[in-house]
């Protein structure tokens, strides 16, 4: 098999330019002493080749396209059982690792946001993420509070994770090419390993105020039956937008509290 033709409904974008590739898996610094590094998506290993050439990884690639599957194994058979055919959204990556790995890789547009919920579940487990994803994705996922683009997932990940914006790619290096700019980004593992709350209940206040982020967080979160002498605090003044991750957590504790 001489290529691989991509296939619009798996938002493949494959990328075409090899300094930019190595540039990429040049970003992961195994946070953590971490040897096991899952590649998403790894298309027709433009990452992957420059992934084996480190003997300190063990490296493994996940990917939904047979084609693709079926051009890793005649491409890389060095990977062998390490090469796996299926959907990374799906797959209990418990039973791939035995402890904690990295991720990397080029991850589709239209389910970026889905693999870092994914990351978020497995938070523990995954110390550090290198990937390249939509431009705009990757700065709403870097914004600080009070900036127009910072919204649940900023705070969500950032709660967990040191967020690195590394550099915009352009839209040229792809095949097919893209129409937006896209950008790499390092995720790593900060020191709290549990918020100072109900984590279940953060991850509810952080989607329910952003929900109707135009609204104060008094309307927003209006659902929780909060008493009226809670709401007259100032925090309930403001949009979800204006708070920060330690503002998350302080409300999310209040809302413990009352209701």
């Amino acid at each position: 098999m001489s290529t691989v033709k991509p296939k619009k409904h798996l938002g493949q974008h494959f990328l075409v330019d090899q300094n930019i590739a190595l540039k990429i898996v040049d970003q992961l610094t195994l946070h953590r002493g971490v040897k096991d590094v899952l590649e998403v998506g790894p298309g027709m290993g433009v990452l992957t080749q420059y992934l084996i050439r480190h003997p300190e990884y063990r490296t493994t690639v996940v990917d939904i396209d047979r084609e693709s599957i079926a051009y890793l194994q005649e491409h890389f058979p060095q990977l062998g059982e390490r090469i796996i055919s299926a959907d990374f959204l799906k797959t209990d990556l418990a039973t791939l690792f035995p402890g904690a790995f990295a991720i990397i890789g080029n991850f589709p547009y239209n389910i970026s946001s889905q693999i870092f919920f994914k990351v978020l579940e497995q938070r523990q487990v995954v110390p550090e993420v290198v990937c390249m994803i939509q431009k705009e994705v990757a700065e709403r996922i870097a914004a600080p509070p009070g900036s127009k683009t910072y919204g649940i997932l900023s705070v969500l990940l950032q709660a967990f994770y040191e967020i690195d914006y590394r550099f915009t790619v352009s839209e040229h290096v792809f095949h097919p090419k893209p129409k937006v700019k896209s950008a790499v980004i390092r995720l790593l593992r900060n020191q709290v390993e549990h918020l100072p709350c109900n984590e279940k209940r953060f991850f509810e206040v952080v989607k329910l105020s952003f929900g109707t982020r135009r609204k104060t967080l008094r309307n927003s979160l209006r659902s929780f039956n909060l008493p009226p002498e809670v709401l007259t605090q100032p925090v309930f003044d403001k949009r979800a937008e204006q708070l920060s991750v330690q503002d998350f957590i302080a409300l999310t504790q209040l809302v413990e509290q009352n209701s």
